[in-house]
């Protein structure tokens, strides 16, 4: 027997549910033994709407729960047919009917959770925000606080922009994070 992480497929918008479900379980002594820790992995994200910023939680895997357990050789179906039986789960990932379930490997775990934040690393927010190639902004934060100009790329993925900005009358091109500016 050898701790892993699990990972649970459930239906959609139900991740809260079963985790409060096995939670239950584990409390009244049924899977206790078996079964350590519940994540439902989830980030935060920083949406910038009309110039004020708000902090959600987005889960990273719609759909998925993951479960540190300890199963045995023998007797595994017990605790995997508890869980099983639970409303909202579908089965184990990588898993055949009625075959004993397969940890995901430890790298996958730790990305996993760093991602969310339950382990130690530097904790990302992602900034969702709509910007048009094209659209004027004013600087507000930086070296080129006060400055305007216009957006000429986008990059969605690391959050930021290169704006194309009058400095000493010669348009240069300066890269932001999206924090960074405000709409006109």
């Amino acid at each position: 027997m050898a701790k892993g992480w699990y990972v649970l497929q459930v239906y959609t918008g139900y991740e809260n549910k079963v985790e409060k479900f096995i939670r239950l379980k584990m409390e009244d002594g049924t899977i206790s033994e078996y079964v350590f820790d519940i994540k439902v992995p989830a980030e935060d994200v920083v949406e910038v709407k009309d110039g004020k910023k708000k902090t959600t939680s987005r889960k990273i895997l719609p759909g998925y729960i993951l479960l540190e357990m300890d199963l045995p050789d023998r007797g595994w179906k017990i605790p995997c047919n508890e869980i099983r039986r639970i409303d909202g789960v579908t089965g184990f990932v990588g898993t055949l009917a009625g075959s004993k379930p397969q940890p995901i490997s430890n790298e996958e775990a730790k990305a996993i959770l760093q991602q969310a934040g339950e382990l130690k690393s530097e904790r990302r927010y992602q900034v969702r925000q709509e910007f048009v190639v094209g659209e004027e902004l004013r600087i507000v934060d930086g070296p080129f606080e006060t400055f305007t100009g216009v957006v000429e790329e986008i990059n969605q993925e690391k959050g930021k922009l290169r704006v194309m900005v009058g400095i000493f009358g010669r348009n240069t091109p300066v890269e932001v994070a999206f924090n960074q500016v405000e709409r006109l």
